[in-house]
């Protein structure tokens, strides 16, 4: 994708907008390669680090968005006929993926839509499963807001860290190696707060069975 690459390499406000916006469909942009550069120049005093942040989660909530509309009137049969497509596949997507998704969502409930933006696989796919079971929009967007602030906040940090121990030519290796500490991180600390949310939900029904 030359166009892709020349955005990549031609990042300002406008393009870190578009760029998250993308990736917050089903287009594979990966995030790490326009947040963390993006704080790299910041670093370097050719970007605000505050508006990368926030025009990457303002792209991020943009193209959520547009997924959970898809989800909320298209409904599952055209969603998955889409999954199945060429276009579909061009995506890197399919049915299974989309159905893992509805899963996690299911299983989850609504902070799915917050914890699921940190997730590698799900991140981009979640708004649809939170269209397709007619989520409240506003909420929506708060948890989707929250999620992609705190998933752009922890690539904006990289990006600022690697300005000051690796030249520019080395960063986008020391991006996938630093993004592959950072999922495991994220994926544990996601899982622990997934377990106490289910831990406050059984103490809270407990509580109310006894009330009853």
């Amino acid at each position: 994708m030359n166009w892709l690459s020349t955005l990549l390499g031609n990042l300002n406000y406008g393009t870190i907008f578009f760029l998250m916006l993308l990736e917050s469909t089903v287009i594979p942009v990966p995030s790490e390669f326009v947040v963390s550069p993006a704080a790299y120049h910041a670093a370097a005093g050719n970007l605000n680090i505050f508006l990368v942040i926030l025009f990457a989660t303002l792209g991020a909530d943009c193209g959520a968005t547009i997924n959970y509309l898809a989800g909320y009137y298209l409904g599952r049969p055209i969603i998955y006929r889409f999954a199945n497509s060429k276009w579909g596949r061009l995506c890197m997507l399919n049915q299974e993926k989309v159905e893992k998704s509805e899963r996690y969502f299911d299983n989850h409930g609504m902070v799915a839509t917050i914890t699921g933006r940190l997730l590698p696989g799900i991140r981009h796919l979640i708004s649809i499963p939170a269209g397709l079971a007619k989520m409240n929009y506003w909420k929506f967007l708060l948890y989707t807001t929250l999620g992609a602030g705190v998933w752009n906040c922890i690539l904006a940090i990289l990006g600022w860290y690697l300005h000051t121990i690796v030249p520019e030519e080395q960063l986008n290796d020391k991006i996938a190696e630093y993004g592959e500490y950072i999922k495991v991180a994220i994926m544990v600390l996601v899982a622990v707060a997934l377990v106490y949310f289910m831990i406050r939900m059984l103490i809270k029904r407990r509580r109310n069975i006894k009330q009853s």
